[in-house]
């Protein structure tokens, strides 16, 4: 079995989680909407509960906590939502080019609609200039949206500067938070954010749930209508054992961080140590400012066949542009001619794995391109 350096596309979920969503698919299998029984009252309880761990993680409410089916969804309700619901103040909208495509094809299809978007270039270590940033603002513009943690280069934005610029001129700031939860500190008591997009794949939990975040107060027009679900947020019955993984994903993210997060920045560093001296090895992303799970590198000249990477899942991009050139290198002005690899380390990679991926990764490198160690 490969080693896993990919967990920025998904992560195994944790045995935990596993553990505490089964039984909801067996004996409490009620709907919790159905509140007559104590099938359905079960089944409630649990979703509170979880709303309660989700929100403890970000220091929300659990009333500005909606489900949704994952972080593409709640990008979508809270881009198109609150556009929708502020077109009054305007119709212009701000991003940054390196996005998810689930901002960046929602924000063009608006576009469709009547709506004029920025889309900002970052400067070339991925992150946004403040200055940038605050002249893209105008008096019409309605929403600005920047990812937290970059899916593929790992580099954290500076939220706080970002909303409180935003704030200031009283445009809603939506932050798309994926990649980002167990691995840095979320305070939105404190944070100047309206919206936020978060999932449970990406911190060990199942695929196919996630939530958004909506700052008390703030309308946000729903996208998916039958029944009024979620405050009348997003209809749908409510899949009880997903929303219990992410609940228990989240709060074992949150008392996990304090270990997790330095174990896993002195694997990232000892796979650094061993391929930063290799000829034609290019870091994509500021290094400091960055999670300590991600490495992105540019192999300059060099054409890596990662199919070809038997002993080590890796990969190249953004598993949502899988056999697409990325877009988020191509904006750094890192697309030369060669490979791009995204190593990402997670929870359950143990030193030894790393240790053997860095001297197997470091091999195929030097066996594949034309250039020598230096």
């Amino acid at each position: 079995m490969a080693i896993y350096l990919d967990n920025a596309a998904t992560t195994p979920v944790d045995p935990r989680v596993v553990a505490a969503m089964l039984p909801y698919l067996q004996a409490d299998f009620g709907n919790p909407a159905s509140g007559t029984h104590g099938f359905g009252l079960t089944a409630a309880r649990a979703v509170e509960r979880a709303r309660v761990q989700v929100a403890t993680l970000v220091n929300a409410t659990p009333g500005e906590i909606a489900w949704t089916s994952g972080a593409t969804e709640s990008n979508n309700l809270a881009i198109k939502g609150a556009a929708s619901a502020h077109a009054q103040r305007g119709k212009h909208l701000v991003t940054v080019a390196t996005e998810h495509k689930a901002v960046l094809d929602t924000m063009h299809w608006l576009g469709t609609q009547g709506y004029s978007v920025t889309f900002l270039a970052p400067e070339t270590n991925g992150l946004v200039s403040p200055e940038t940033f605050a002249a893209a603002l105008r008096d019409d513009t309605v929403l600005a949206s920047v990812m937290l943690v970059n899916n593929e280069i790992g580099v954290i934005q500076d939220i706080a500067t970002l909303g409180k610029l935003c704030r200031e001129r009283g445009v809603l700031f939506h932050v798309d938070a994926a990649q980002a939860t167990g691995k840095v500190a979320i305070d939105l008591a404190t944070l100047p954010v309206d919206l936020m997009s978060l999932t449970a794949h990406k911190t060990y939990g199942p695929k196919g749930i996630g939530a958004l975040y909506v700052r008390s107060g703030v309308k946000v027009d729903c996208q998916m209508h039958g029944g009024g679900h979620e405050r009348g947020l997003r209809s749908g019955t409510l899949p009880t054992h997903q929303i219990v993984g992410l609940g228990e994903c989240f709060a074992l993210a949150q008392a996990a961080m304090a270990a997790e997060v330095p174990r896993i920045r002195a694997q990232r560093d000892r796979l650094w140590a061993a391929l930063r001296e290799i000829e034609g090895v290019r870091l994509n992303g500021d290094f400091n400012q960055r999670i300590a799970h991600n490495l992105n590198l540019t192999l300059a000249g060099c054409e890596l066949p990662l199919a070809e990477l038997t002993e080590v899942a890796v990969s190249s991009a953004s598993a949502c542009i899988a056999g697409q050139a990325s877009h988020v290198i191509a904006t750094l002005g890192n697309n030369a001619e060669g490979t791009v690899l995204r190593i990402t380390v997670g929870r359950f990679n143990s030193d030894a794995d790393i240790d053997f991926a860095a001297q197997y990764l470091r091999s195929q490198i030097l066996r594949h391109c034309t250039r020598k160690a230096a």
